[in-house]
């Protein structure tokens, strides 16, 4: 993981575990122009350790995100490329927006100096799939490769498709995720002008607030999740350290608005309950979930009323949740990948992370989420939920790995 809170997987997991905020005041563009004023940024990440120089004016912030998160999730898995077949190992990897920083500065060139000074590499540095493309470049992997723009569901719908890749036989291992870098003018200016964003300036590291009553918006971040996927015939044929197994993925479409969830929940609902029946799980196995929890005031009203649907109120009410965006921020489509990692975490390590910042409940989200400190539990079962602009649902079942 490289995320606002740490630029490792293991360093960000501790930072959960101590409920350290990753939010600050916002530094990689000029606020003054924006209501919102606060942001989540990853910090201290030097691209050059994975690229030369002459490759680094070529690559945007989100695909060298990317390659950074493969390196260390493939040396974390052992996976060695001269042992294995390149065309049975695939790459899927999704972001929501891509290269909009390139965009931005490429058409500031055009206006000020003309058609003729714009780069050679604009379009190549911009286009969404350059991720999984620059991934697969780096290890030679010549298997699946594809791109996944969900917008906030993509990491989730990445790590969900990547999985099935496998189970129809066509790879043994799969890098998957999401990765993102767009806080600039537009893109923060746009879901500034829509009130998306929190407005909690005089404390950032408070910003994003999921669940409570307090809250008035997600703090945009930055950053990319990825994890390696791979058959358990081949994973343990290699000795490989198996985390945890994915057994359901699940995704649906609200069909209702462009921006907000369906008013039901009916869509989110309905995506858990796929999952649950890919994974042939009954809702009471549930232990544990990954909120999407934005910290907006529809998101995390209405995908509280989603799980007492998909899992039933009584049962709704004893598990687990909580929403790891209230230290990370909103990564946008990089959310889901590192949400399936902290998901994988808990499940490892027996201990759900915490929702911080939570402090002043809401009679719309009354359920257990987890406040303000890490808990122990013994975590069989953990559902992953993302839901996306468009009206996108996904949703990954997670199950403890016994031999």
């Amino acid at each position: 993981m490289l995320n606002p809170v740490a630029n490792t997987a293991e360093a960000t997991w501790q930072a959960f575990l101590q409920g350290k905020s990753g939010t600050s005041s916002l530094t990689q563009i000029e606020p003054g122009p924006f209501s919102s004023k606060v942001a989540a940024e990853v910090k201290g990440f030097d691209p050059s350790v994975y690229f030369k120089p002459k490759e680094l004016k070529k690559t945007d912030r989100f695909v060298q995100f990317a390659v950074a998160a493969s390196k260390m999730a493939m040396d974390d898995a052992g996976v060695d490329m001269t042992k294995e077949d390149p065309y049975r190992v695939g790459v899927l990897i999704g972001s929501g927006i891509g290269g909009l920083r390139v965009i931005e500065e490429q058409h500031k060139i055009l206006l000020e100096k003309g058609a003729g000074r714009v780069s050679p590499f604009l379009i190549p540095m911009l286009i969404v799939n350059m991720a999984p493309g620059q991934v697969s470049i780096y290890f030679g992997i010549k298997g699946p490769s594809n791109c996944v723009a969900t917008a906030c569901a993509t990491g989730t719908n990445a790590i969900g498709d990547a999985s099935k890749i496998i189970l129809r036989g066509e790879a043994d291992i799969v890098i998957a995720g999401g990765t993102e870098s767009c806080i600039t003018p537009l893109g923060f200016g746009g879901f500034d002008s829509m009130r998306a964003l929190s407005t909690h300036n005089s404390t950032p590291e408070a910003a994003s607030r999921p669940f409570d009553a307090t809250r008035n918006g997600f703090v945009m971040g930055e950053g990319c999740g990825v994890v390696v996927l791979e058959s358990l015939e081949h994973a343990l044929q290699r000795n490989a350290k198996i985390y945890c197994e994915i057994i359901g993925y699940g995704m649906t479409s609200d069909a209702s608005h462009i921006t907000a969830p369906d008013p039901s929940g009916e869509g989110a609902a309905r995506c858990m309950l796929n999952a649950m029946k890919d994974a042939k799980l009954k809702p009471e196995q549930i232990d544990y979930i990954n909120a999407h929890g934005t910290s907006t005031l529809l998101n995390d009203k209405i995908e509280t009323l989603a799980i007492k649907k998909a899992l039933g109120e009584a049962h709704a009410r004893k598990i687990k949740i909580s929403s790891t965006k209230s230290m990370t921020g909103h990564l946008l489509g990089a959310a889901g990948g590192v949400e399936a990692i902290a998901c994988a975490m808990a499940i490892r390590d027996g201990i759900v992370p915490p929702t911080i910042n939570y402090k002043n409940p809401d009679p719309d989200c009354d359920l257990d989420y987890v406040p303000n400190q890490a808990q122990k539990l013994k975590v069989r079962h953990a559902l992953s939920n993302s839901l996306g602009f468009g009206g996108h649902n996904a949703c990954l079942a997670f199950k403890i790995f016994e031999e």
